[in-house]
C-alpha cells in the first residue's frame, strides 16, 4: 500500500491537457500570473490615487530650491570677494563711525525692547513709547501661527463680485480662461515686465480690480518650483509694505500667480530716471522706512521667518501715496524656529549680497539687512551699487562710500539729482544707519526693527507732538487703571 506522500507526488508529476505539462508546473504557472495581475492593478490603483491628488493640488507645498538662474538674478561666485577686501572695510568703517560725536551716537541708540507673547499677540514694550503694536507696522495683534497670518489692509476688497472659491485655502483660484480674459489673451501690449521667471502681465478681474499677472515659465519644472516657493512665502502673509498675492492659477502645466497692481513704478526707475522725476529725500526715507517695517516683520513677527534673499531697489515697488511695497519672493527661504542659518546656493543680484553669504553659502535675516543697507546708500547717494561706467575707486558703491567717509567727505556722497538737501542730522542718521546694516560681522549687524527705530526721524515737530500725545494717553491709562484696580481691592 502507498503511502499518502507517494500518491501527492504521483498526482503532481502526472502530465496534464495542457501543452502536456505536469500539474506542479500548471499550479507554479498559475500562481505566479495571479501574483502578476494583483501588481498590476496596484499599480494601477496608486497611480490613479495619484492623479487625483496632483487635481486636487493639495494645500501642504513643500519649499524647493530654485535649480536655475533666470536672467535677471546673477548666480554670485565666491571668487568674487576677497577675504582681504573686508580687512580694509573694517578700517574704514572705524573711521567712519569716530566721524560722529558720542553725542550724535547716542541719539541713534536703539531703544531696549521685550517681546511678548500672549495669546498669539505680539508687542514691543518700548521705553519711549509704551506699549504698542510691532513698530506701529500694523494695528492689532500678530498671530504666530503661519496658516493664519492675517492683517488689516485698507481699501476695498478687490474679490467683491468673484466667487468665492479656493485649492489652497487662500487667495482666490482663478481659471486660465479668467486670466486670458483680464489680459486680452496675454496681449503684448499688456507686458509690464519679463525675465528667466516668466513674463508679468497688467489686466483687469472682470470686476474691474488691476492685477499683476506673473505668467511662470516651465523650463524644467521651474515654473510649478517658483510658485511654490512664493506661495510658502507670502501666501498667507498680509502687511501693508508687501505686495499682497491675491490669486493664483493651477491649470496642467500652467502656473500663475496673480498680485495687486502697484501702478507708480519700483525704487530703481525713480532714483535712475525711468520715471522722468526724482524723489524728494522724505520721500525716499518714507520708502525705505516702509522696506525696513516689511522685512522687520518677515524677520521677527511671524514664524517661521521668511528670508527675501533679493532685497533691490527693483524689487521695492511704489504707490501712489509712494508707500514701499516689497516685491518678487522667488529666491525667498523660510527659517524655521531654533535654526541660526541654513546652508543654500548662492543667489542674488551681485552688489547687494551679503558677503558672508557669497563666501560660504550660510544664509539668514542678517544677510537682507545687508542688502537693505546697500539699498540705503542707493537712495542716498542717487547710485547704481555697482557701476563698470565709472572710475575704477567708484565702482563698488559700498567701496566708495566708505572710502568717502573716511576722507570726512560724507556731505559730498548726497545725491546731485535731489532738489533739496537733507539736514546734516538727517543724512548722518542715514549713513550711520547703512553702515550698520552693512557691518562686515552678520552678528553685530542691528535687526531690521532697530533699523526702522533708526530711520523713523523726530526732527518733525508734529511727530514729536503726537508721539509725546500717545505717550501721554498711554501713561494716564496706565494711571487710571491702577485707580480702578485700588478701589476694585478696597471693596
Amino acid at each position: 500500500m502507498s503511502s499518502p506522500e507517494g500518491s501527492l507526488n504521483e498526482h503532481l508529476s502526472g502530465k496534464t491537457s495542457i501543452f502536456g505539462l505536469k500539474v506542479w508546473v500548471v499550479i507554479g504557472i498559475s500562481v505566479g500570473v495571479s501574483m502578476l495581475c494583483i501588481l498590476f492593478m496596484l499599480i494601477i490603483y496608486l497611480n490613479i490615487r495619484n492623479q487625483k491628488k496632483l487635481r486636487s493640488s493639495s494645500s501642504k507645498l513643500p519649499l524647493f530650491q530654485i535649480p536655475t538662474i533666470s536672467r535677471e538674478i546673477k548666480e554670485v561666485k565666491a571668487e568674487q570677494f576677497s577675504p582681504n577686501d573686508f580687512a580694509a572695510h573694517e578700517g574704514i568703517l572705524l573711521a567712519a563711525q569716530e566721524k560722529y560725536s558720542e553725542k550724535d551716537l547716542d541719539k541713534l541708540n536703539v531703544h531696549g525692547a521685550m517681546v511678548e507673547s500672549h495669546s498669539g499677540s505680539f508687542r514691543i514694550a518700548d521705553k519711549e513709547f509704551g506699549y504698542q503694536s510691532f513698530d506701529e507696522l500694523n494695528s492689532g495683534s500678530l498671530a504666530l501661527n503661519r496658516p493664519s497670518y492675517s492683517h488689516p489692509i485698507e481699501g476695498p476688497s478687490p474679490f467683491i463680485g468673484l466667487p468665492e472659491f479656493s485649492q489652497l485655502g487662500w487667495g482666490h483660484w482663478f481659471t486660465l480662461r479668467d486670466l486670458e480674459i483680464a489680459t486680452n489673451r496675454f496681449s503684448k501690449e499688456n507686458v509690464i515686465g519679463e525675465g528667466g521667471y516668466g513674463v508679468v502681465y497688467h489686466g483687469h478681474l472682470i470686476n474691474g480690480t488691476p492685477v499683476a499677472i506673473k505668467k511662470l515659465l516651465n523650463n524644467l519644472g521651474q515654473a510649478e518650483k517658483e510658485f511654490r516657493v512664493e506661495v510658502d512665502a507670502i501666501g498667507h502673509v498680509r502687511h501693508k509694505n508687501l505686495v499682497r498675492l491675491l490669486g493664483y492659477c493651477i491649470e496642467g502645466t500652467q502656473r500663475m500667480l496673480v498680485y495687486e497692481y502697484v501702478s507708480n513704478g519700483n525704487l530703481e526707475q525713480w532714483l535712475h530716471g525711468a520715471m522722468g522725476g526724482s524723489l524728494t529725500w522724505a520721500a525716499r526715507i518714507k520708502v525705505l522706512l516702509g522696506t525696513a517695517k516689511a522685512l522687520a516683520y518677515l524677520h521677527e513677527a511671524i514664524e517661521p521667518k521668511v528670508v527675501h534673499r533679493d532685497i533691490k531697489s527693483s524689487n521695492i515697488l511704489i504707490d501712489d501715496d509712494f508707500n514701499a511695497k516689497v516685491s518678487d519672493f522667488g529666491l525667498a527661504k523660510l527659517l524655521g524656529a531654533g535654526k541660526s542659518h541654513i546652508t543654500t546656493r548662492v543667489m542674488g543680484t551681485f552688489g547687494y549680497v551679503a558677503p558672508e553669504y557669497a563666501n560660504t553659502g550660510l544664509l539668514n535675516e542678517k544677510s537682507d539687512t545687508y542688502s537693505f543697507g546697500v539699498l540705503l546708500l542707493e537712495a542716498i547717494t542717487g547710485r547704481d551699487p555697482v557701476d563698470y561706467g565709472r572710475p575704477t575707486p567708484e565702482v563698488n558703491l559700498v567701496d566708495w562710500l566708505k572710502m568717502m567717509i573716511g576722507s570726512r567727505r560724507s556731505e559730498e556722497v548726497v545725491d546731485p539729482n535731489l532738489e533739496t538737501r537733507p539736514s546734516t542730522k538727517a543724512l548722518k542718521r542715514a549713513l550711520l544707519t547703512a553702515l550698520r546694516c552693512l557691518d562686515p560681522d552678520s552678528k553685530t549687524r542691528p535687526r531690521m526693527s532697530q533699523v526702522v527705530r533708526m530711520l523713523d526721524s523726530d526732527d518733525d515737530p508734529k511727530e514729536r507732538e503726537n508721539r509725546r500725545r500717545r505717550r501721554n494717553q498711554t501713561g494716564s491709562k496706565e494711571i487710571d487703571f491702577q485707580r480702578e484696580s485700588s478701589d476694585t481691592n478696597k471693596k
